[in-house]
């Protein structure tokens, strides 16, 4: 274990052996092994999005084995999906890269202002497909945000006396702000720290913009005088908002585009002490050797 990892391992000093190892083997897995950062590889978009939208510019990733093979070839710290693709692979890849399974999902059938995924899995699945960790999205800004925080704080509780690590997407949407408040720096900001008081050893959220969205956050950005002009900036206040620094921050990568503007936010996410990224669709929907160069060429961002 690498001095970096333990002192990560430190900062979760309520949870069990169980839980302790499997964050271990989530940081000491891949090309960034040991260095306390994250790549890790996403496909929840065939259910989210659905499979054309998701696949048809690289109709390899129609297949579930394709992601397990670029995850594990691109020597990511992880791969998360939502049960369906996770059972269909998981047998034949078992032990060979970290799982993280994502326990809730919707649909883009049914347009609604406030939403609230499904859960689509349990820690029992988790469990027996051999997972090192439950992934949940919540909400925050939708009306139903509260039954969110409720189901998975239940999942969490059941997660860790199982000893499984516990991932949160912490995406603000809904009728309580605006379209530019999603990615708003103090709204993000909060959005990490709601992931974290709810348990999260891992909390992913969405690269923070420059936007200020509440006007009472607004005059304590500006009395503070509180550095948000770069994305190196935001990323900083965003890791200091969960706990001091003391939760895993990881961010997406957001809507599929070109190679140096994924590569530009890697590089802002890094100087700001981001703790890695998650990334789905900048790299799936490449041919396998260029989603291969691309992820290596961020873990080398992340690697220093």
């Amino acid at each position: 274990m690498s001095e970096r990892v333990r002192e990560i391992l430190s900062w979760y000093e309520s949870d069990c052996p169980g839980t302790r190892a499997n964050l271990h083997r989530l940081l000491m897995t891949g090309r960034l092994a040991g260095t306390g950062k994250l790549v890790i590889l996403p496909v929840d978009q065939g259910f989210e999005h659905g499979p054309a939208r998701s696949f048809a510019k690289n109709p390899a990733g129609y297949d579930p084995h394709y992601h397990f093979q670029l995850a594990i070839q691109a020597g990511c710290n992880a791969y998360a999906a939502p049960l369906g693709f996770l059972e269909a692979g998981a047998g034949k890849y078992a032990g060979q890269i970290p799982l993280i399974l994502k326990l809730n999902n919707s649909d883009s059938l049914y347009k609604d202002k406030d939403p609230c995924s499904a859960v689509t899995g349990s820690v029992n699945d988790a469990l027996r497909l051999g997972c090192s960790a439950i992934g949940y999205t919540i909400y925050p800004g939708s009306s139903l945000r509260n039954e969110m925080y409720q189901a998975l704080r239940e999942l969490t509780e059941e997660a860790k006396e199982a000893g499984l690590a516990v991932v949160v997407w912490s995406y603000p949407r809904g009728s309580g702000i605006s379209k530019a408040g999603e990615t708003a720096i103090d709204v993000v900001a909060y959005a990490a720290q709601i992931a974290a008081q709810l348990g999260a050893h891992i909390i992913k959220v969405k690269p923070p913009t420059e936007h200020v969205e509440q006007a009472e956050a607004a005059k304590v950005y500006a009395e503070q005088k509180i550095a948000i002009g770069t994305l190196a900036d935001r990323v900083r206040h965003v890791v200091q908002s969960s706990f001091g620094g003391r939760r895993i921050v990881i961010f997406s990568g957001g809507e599929a585009k070109g190679t140096e503007a994924v590569l530009e936010e890697i590089r802002g996410i890094q100087a700001g002490g981001g703790f890695g990224s998650i990334v789905g669709r900048n790299s799936f929907q490449r041919p396998l050797p260029d989603a291969i160069k691309l992820l290596h060429a961020i873990q080398d961002i992340y690697r220093g």
